[in-house]
């Protein structure tokens, strides 16, 4: 999980650098909508790092296939919206612990369930001001402990990647983080 971790945060950084706005918000990866933003993303990886994402494809379920490798979830944290003032909801995306639901939670539940011989894993994007006005490595612990706890969800260690510097005025700084999500059935 670690690489992958990697590659989305360089894929980040590049799409930022890039100063694409993403429709009618300010320019910077922050304001990308998440299939928009997974979508290039995996275009960027599928042509600089083929070895490992050549055959990379977006669905629908699951958000990304890697044949062979991975079955990838992603979601997208934003404490605030590209004008600046507190999004409503922003916490949900990470900790809604309802099966079928649309959060990381939601999504780990049917990463368990997935048949697919591949490993299986939950990427987060999470923006921030720097230095952040919110703590977000509080949500992802709280992710953490209620997929463990309260919903018996196996997961691998945490790996993340920041990158700051970002050129959106509010979204300054990404993180990325990921973890490999595990059936608790000895396969993956």
């Amino acid at each position: 999980m670690e690489t992958v971790v990697k590659r989305f945060a360089e894929a980040l950084e590049w799409i930022d650098r890039s100063g694409e706005a993403f429709k009618a918000f300010k320019p910077g990866v922050g304001p990308y909508g998440e299939p928009q933003l997974v979508r290039k993303a995996v275009g960027y990886l599928r042509e600089r790092h083929p070895a490992e994402f050549g055959g990379a494809v977006t669905r629908r379920e699951p958000d990304v296939l890697v044949p062979d490798r991975w079955a990838l979830e992603f979601k997208i944290v934003r404490p605030y919206g590209d004008n600046g003032e507190p999004a409503e909801h922003w916490s949900q995306n990470l900790l809604h612990p309802y099966d079928d639901n649309t959060s990381a939670l939601g999504d780990s539940l049917k990463l368990q369930r997935l048949r697919l011989p591949v490993r299986k894993g939950v990427v987060v994007f999470a923006y921030s001001h720097i230095p952040p006005r919110v703590d977000i490595a509080l949500l992802v612990r709280c992710f953490e402990l209620i997929a463990a706890k309260a919903l018996g969800i196996k997961l691998g260690p945490r790996c993340e990647a920041t990158i700051s510097g970002l050129v959106h005025p509010v979204h300054q700084q990404a993180t990325v983080y990921g973890w490999e999500v595990l059936n608790g059935r000895g396969d993956r």
